[in-house]
């Protein structure tokens, strides 16, 4: 009897009305859910993408935990071209989905939006990821090989542009250290022309009239030079002059005569 009682203590603890509520609420949803799946996938199959985009997210909003409606509207998104905003609804897939295969095709268009967006490297991972949970996939390793080829391409182009960039800057540079040099040269040679200059004017001036000076110029101008004037005597001095001149020449035709007849020798006739 006690143990009759503990049982049906336990069955109305597990099944009370709320929890029956929310187990009904909850099949609801799930059944609306698929509904609203369904209608995302007719509208999908008729290429009308924006309107299965939102038939799908619907879905969603009644069970988010729904990996078709995930998937689906991962595609919507993609045929759409919203391909940034497909990437999130495929990891969600890959991430939750159950099997090995759904988690390929997942990885897979995962790796495809990836190479729309020119994004390589996310790409390469993807279907790498997608090769795991399915190794056999001819068409994701195809997919793979692309990928990589691409990805190698970029990084080459990548490193030849930072060489070429590396080769410009060392380029700028030389050529900013050629200037700077050919500037110091100039600034020097025209720190000696001006001290060349400087000096001219200094010393070049005077050598040069110098050397221009006509000497024969130079001679005329001393002979055209006023020569001293003699003093002019008086009358009386004249006078007195001459006096002293004829006295002085008396004296002088005197000394002379003498100077003669002492001189002349006598004449003497012989003693035979």
């Amino acid at each position: 009897m006690k143990i009759l009682q503990y049982i049906l203590i336990v069955f109305l603890m597990l099944f009370s009305p709320k929890e029956i509520l929310a187990q009904k609420d909850s099949i609801a949803l799930q059944r609306e859910a698929r509904k609203l799946l369904r209608q995302g996938n007719d509208l999908y199959n008729k290429k009308k993408f924006t309107d299965a985009s939102v038939a799908y997210q619907k879905s969603l909003a009644n069970n988010t935990k729904y990996d078709k409606a995930s998937y689906n509207l991962g595609n919507a998104f993609y045929e759409n071209n919203n391909f940034k905003e497909a990437v999130p609804q495929y990891e969600l897939t890959a991430e939750t989905a159950k099997d090995k295969f759904t988690k390929a095709e997942a990885y897979h268009n995962i790796g495809n939006a990836m190479m729309e967006q020119k994004q390589y490297q996310p790409a390469v991972d993807a279907y790498k990821n997608s090769l795991r949970n399915n190794p056999n996939d001819d068409e994701t390793r195809y997919n793979l090989a692309v990928a990589q080829s691409l990805l190698e391409k970029e990084n080459q182009d990548n490193k030849d542009d930072r060489n070429k960039d590396n080769k410009d800057n060392k380029d700028k540079d030389q050529k900013d250290k050629d200037d700077k040099k050919d500037g110091d040269d100039k600034d020097k040679n025209k720190d000696k022309k001006d001290e060349k200059n400087e000096k001219d004017k200094d010393g070049k001036g005077d050598d040069e009239k110098d050397k221009n000076k006509d000497p024969k110029k130079d001679e005329k101008k001393e002979q055209e030079k006023p020569k001293p004037q003699k003093g002019k005597m008086s009358p009386e001095q004249v006078k007195q002059l001459l006096e002293s001149l004829n006295n002085e020449e008396k004296k002088t035709q005197k000394k002379m005569n003498a100077q003669k007849a002492k001189g002349e020798k006598v004449k003497q006739e012989k003693d035979w």
